[in-house]
């Protein structure tokens, strides 16, 4: 058992991840850009730490949830940052979508330093994360699983070791892209079924137990009909995320049309301002190109 649990990145994700940990384990140390968002955890019983270097100094397992690809080299590789200054038997966590590569060089330079590097990117959303029920694809040294893993079952109910560091971010890639196919699939059918003169939710609940059934039209149709487009995940998070998987296939070289349509969709909704909404809200960019015809 670790003595001391670090976690850094306390936004829409880490701040109920991070909870989950307290429950388990008592207070543990924290970290985020801006404090405020910590302030439940605090009154809780946390402990706020003012950077990365000070989490790395005293933590004997760290978890992270950043933002972009840059944030976590940034909270990893600079000089302030995590494998610098920790300690020799470190355990690195990074939850973050990033790259497979970046993750790669991570954990080739935490080794360096005689600890272990972990990517276990996740799924499940802000409800998935609320309900200690997310989906976890986990790379890394497979000998030291077993040391992280009782840590990770306090957030996740789907654990997946998939191989080597770098493979968590792969198969998160692969998440992405049929959430790419089934959010442009969901929003075309909510369309329809308005303009057709339908019950939205009466239609929902009929399509929803036959081969239809996907996780976006249980969580997310049921917001878009509220007109609720709070974000459970970003678009401008998603976009980062497409972008990666976009890049990824190009390198193995590989054309995927359909990621590539609904990666446009959502630029186009960033360019106009909806960034910060929730994924569910491309429904409006299919609003607006089925108008168009």
């Amino acid at each position: 058992m670790f003595k001391k649990i670090g976690f850094i990145g306390i936004g829409v994700m880490g701040k109920s991840m991070a909870a989950h940990l307290m429950d388990a384990y008592g207070p543990i140390l924290i970290y985020s850009r801006t404090k405020s968002k910590a302030e439940d955890l605090i009154s809780r019983g946390a402990i706020w730490k003012d950077s990365v270097k000070e989490i790395a100094q005293e933590a004997d397992l760290i978890f992270t949830i950043v933002g972009y690809p840059s944030d976590v080299e940034s909270v990893y590789l600079s000089e302030d940052g995590l494998v610098k200054n920790a300690k020799e038997g470190t355990f690195f966590c990074d939850m973050t979508t990033t790259t497979p590569s970046l993750e790669m060089k991570i954990a080739e330079q935490a080794d360096k330093r005689g600890c272990k590097f972990f990517d276990a990117p996740v799924s499940g959303g802000d409800v998935g994360a609320r309900n200690a029920t997310l989906t976890i694809m986990l790379g890394g040294d497979k000998d030291s699983l077993k040391d992280i893993l009782p840590y990770l079952e306090k957030m996740g109910k789907s654990i997946n070791y998939m191989g080597k560091a770098g493979m968590g971010q792969h198969t998160k890639m692969c998440n992405q892209i049929v959430i790419s196919g089934t959010m442009i699939g969901v929003s075309e059918a909510l369309v329809y079924g308005k303009k057709a003169g339908l019950d939205v939710p009466a239609m929902i609940d009929a399509i929803r137990p036959g081969a239809a059934g996907c996780w976006t039209l249980d969580n997310l149709a049921p917001r878009v009909v509220k007109n609720d487009f709070a974000p459970g995940f970003m678009i401008d998070h998603f976009i980062k995320d497409m972008k990666i998987a976009l890049e990824e296939s190009k390198a193995m070289n590989l054309d995927l049309k359909g990621l590539a349509l609904v990666e446009k969709l959502y630029e186009k909704l960033q360019e106009e301002g909806y960034g910060k909404d929730g994924t569910q809200a491309l429904v409006k960019a299919v609003e607006a190109t089925a108008k168009e015809v």
